[in-house]
């Protein structure tokens, strides 16, 4: 149904004159009456009769007037949920432990009232292709894996170097250290199950375990964060990295240690990914929050991979 007919339906049924509602909506009185035979075409019913004093409702006509008021307010709801800023902005966060679930909450407190929609992506291919589609507004991922680009209707920039620390049980042989190198991490077993072959964080840690001649093992079944972290706790000889900012809540009786790793430090290079024509403002007011907030560990005595992203912003190849 077309609603610009409907619009001037409702114009003239409640200026009741066609004259009165060409002026209303600006256009001819031709138009009016063009617009609402094509109404009543469609409907298949008058919806006026014409008299001395202008146009006045027919029964059919005063039966479609209150849908036709209701079609108008659906219309204004439904460009309102799209309008830039009337809708949450819609953001894949990779874990809801990890730091950038830690970033945008921080975000959420310096903009109290800011309506934001969380959700949670596989892997960086199908972050970007979400952005491409319209179904997220941003991603926080590293980018770019080694030998892809970015399309270039998307830009990122660097916005935070997490720290990487060892994770150990008491009985480990390294629990007691306030800090080790990854140097002497060499000839320990790093048990990471859940790196995935083929993902931005399994690269990451194939960079980092070449870079130092460590070793990560990544053999058994992931059945989460819990599982791991109860058989790291109980054993010996088995340590794993965790982020910084990765938020893990683990029983008393656990004793878990976190260990500093430095001399130097892995970072891990989170970026935030959009679509350069993306409008919505509070897309524009994350960037310049992440920008003003952003913490320096990507210097000096730190590492991250040779295809890690610099701070700049950096736009789609």
């Amino acid at each position: 149904m077309d609603l610009d007919a409907v619009r001037t339906f409702v114009a003239a049924a409640d200026a009741g004159r066609f004259q009165d509602a060409a002026a209303g909506l600006s256009i001819t009185q031709q138009a009016v009456s063009k617009r609402i035979a094509t109404l009543e075409k469609t409907l298949g019913v008058r919806l006026f009769t014409r008299t001395a004093r202008g146009a006045k409702l027919t029964i059919d006509g005063q039966a479609f007037l209150p849908h036709a008021r209701d079609l108008l307010r659906a219309e204004e709801r439904a460009a309102a949920s799209v309008r830039p800023g009337s809708r949450p902005l819609r953001v894949d966060v990779i874990g809801r432990r990890l730091a950038p679930a830690t970033l945008l909450s921080d975000f959420r407190r310096a903009h109290p009232g800011t309506e934001l929609d969380v959700v949670t992506l596989f892997d960086a291919d199908a972050a970007v292709d979400a952005i491409r589609s319209g179904v997220i507004d941003a991603s926080f991922r590293a980018v770019t894996m080694p030998g892809r680009a970015l399309p270039d209707d998307i830009e990122a920039v660097r916005v935070y170097g997490e720290p990487i620390q060892l994770l150990t049980g008491p009985a480990h042989e390294l629990a007691a250290a306030h800090a080790v190198t990854p140097a002497g991490l060499v000839g320990h077993r790093i048990w990471m199950p859940g790196l995935v072959p083929g993902t931005e964080w399994g690269a990451y840690y194939d960079a980092l375990a070449a870079a130092f001649g460590l070793t990560i093992e990544i053999t058994g079944p992931d059945f989460g964060t819990e599982p791991v972290l109860e058989t790291v706790a109980g054993s010996p000889e088995l340590a794993t990295f965790v982020g910084e900012r990765t938020h893990l809540v683990w029983p008393t009786d656990h004793g878990l240690r976190r260990i500093t790793v430095r001399d130097p430090t892995p970072v891990y290079p989170h970026s935030l990914v959009w679509h350069r024509d993306n409008p919505h403002p509070v897309l524009a007011a994350l960037r310049d929050h992440l920008r003003s907030a952003r913490t320096d560990h990507d210097d000096t005595g730190t590492w991250a991979p040779a295809w890690a992203w610099s701070a700049e912003p950096r736009r789609g190849r």
